[in-house]
């Protein structure tokens, strides 16, 4: 039950890059127009992050988020079963659910009363009796999400009804993904709620910064690596120029992680919790000494996370030139409290939102979007060429990999956002085009 839109004109990106020379045009972080077309051709067709399992333990439990910049949200039935929907009512297109997460029988409309049970279904129209013979009600409840699926806890789901399932959009991520979600045999929960705070930077340079950006550390957080090394003065050399590697999938994801034995920049309660021997009969050798350790991760688009410390985040755009940043504190659930409790206030110190590290990238992301709205400043071109050329098959990670100091997974990143941009989503097919041509051409 949907009327034809007209278009909205969309732009060929393909001039903003030369990825195989690593040139990126900056005008992609703040371009408005072509922040809509994101909205249309990056956040709608892609898997987008949305919770965690373990937010929902009874029928009715339900939790709000976005996809892209549309509310949705997200719920257990009666049948046990999670789903998502369109925080809109189909009647004013007014939020039905204005908490942020909590547990109910059915969502009601505060404006004209439409009520909606946890399947979706309207259930409720006041003065119903005023609406004309052809009104079908069970035609009207929320819109869902085309697809919804669970990867080892996390909740995805898509508008794209053409989208691949999940796995298959995945990839070879899933072997980095499982550094961090498979170590105990229980699974994973968080714990701790969810920290929410907004920063003036377009959510592309956070996305990027997570999937390749290891080259950053030394640099911006070096009083940070200060106050946790055990002498107060920093790392060792060898540790602060750590050997490791940096994973680029060509469907956009990417990581990197150390593979120096002392790169571990964890809580001392929560490192002597683990028996590494165990972790590596479970996860083999190449993972508990690489992606295991102090790494990072993006899944694309907008999902990232960071495993020595359990941070799981979603940027949310917010317009070109700001995101909402959204993150929870993860935990194996073998873990015993004080373990998870260990995990979550290291979590909080280093990348909750007052957090050592986190202050850092923000006041970078901020301060590259501060200078993005100049005529020049705004245009130049940028370098993205650190490792172009060395990324191979290593042999023992899987896929393309580099070395860590690289732009490798930031270019594959661009690659895959220049793609999507170019190609019409799966709302954007001409039907109501060809279903003209028919009627005017009946052959």
């Amino acid at each position: 039950m949907t009327l034809s839109r007209t278009p909205e004109p969309s732009a060929d990106v393909s001039g903003y890059f030369d990825l195989e020379r690593g040139l990126v045009d900056r005008t992609i972080f703040s371009d408005g127009a072509l922040y809509r077309q994101e909205l249309r051709r990056i956040f709608a067709p892609s898997w987008l992050f949305l919770a965690h399992e373990s937010q929902f333990k009874k029928p009715g439990d339900f939790f709000t988020t976005f996809m892209g910049e549309d509310p949705v949200i997200v719920t257990m039935g009666r049948d046990r079963r999670l789903r998502a929907f369109l925080n809109a009512c189909r009647h004013r297109g007014m939020r039905v659910c204005r908490a942020d997460a909590g547990a109910t029988k059915a969502f009601t409309c505060s404006y004209h009363g439409w009520s909606y049970d946890t399947s979706g279904k309207l259930i409720n129209v006041p003065n119903g009796e005023d609406y004309p013979g052809h009104f079908e009600q069970d035609k009207w409840g929320l819109i869902e999400v085309a697809q919804l699926d669970t990867y080892k806890g996390l909740v995805f789901a898509t508008w794209s009804p053409e989208a691949p399932p999940l796995r298959e959009a995945l990839g070879d991520m899933t072997w980095y993904m499982d550094a961090m979600l498979d170590r105990d045999p229980e699974g994973t929960e968080v714990v701790g709620g969810v920290h929410k705070w907004v920063l003036e930077g377009n959510w592309k340079l956070a996305a990027e910064q997570f999937a390749s950006d290891w080259y950053h550390v030394n640099i911006s957080h070096a009083s940070a690596l200060m106050v946790l090394s055990p002498t107060g003065k920093g790392p060792k050399k060898d540790i602060v120029q750590t050997p490791g590697r940096q994973y680029t999938d060509p469907l956009g994801h990417g990581a990197g992680f150390p593979t120096h034995p002392k790169s571990r920049f964890d809580d001392r309660v929560v490192h002597e919790y683990y028996d590494y021997d165990a972790l590596r009969e479970r996860l083999g050798d190449a993972r508990v000494e690489g992606p295991t350790t102090t790494g990072h991760a993006t899944i694309f688009p907008n999902f990232s996370y960071l495993p020595v410390n359990g941070s799981i985040r979603v940027w949310h755009p917010k317009g070109p030139d700001k995101m909402e940043v959204w993150a929870w504190a993860l935990v194996d659930k073998s873990m015993p409290d004080e373990v998870k409790n260990a995990q979550r206030l290291y979590n909080l110190r280093t990348f909750g939102p007052t957090g050592i590290f986190e202050q850092d990238d923000g006041e970078n992301w901020s301060e590259c979007q501060a200078t993005a709205g100049g005529f020049v400043a705004g245009g130049m071109t940028l370098n993205y060429q650190m490792g172009l050329g060395l990324e191979a098959q290593d042999g023992v990670h899987p896929g393309t990999t580099g070395r860590l100091y690289s732009d490798g997974a930031a270019r594959g990143f661009y690659t895959r956002w220049r793609d999507l941009m170019n190609t019409p989503a799966w709302h954007e097919q001409p039907k109501a085009a060809e279903s003209r041509t028919a009627e005017e051409d009946p052959r």
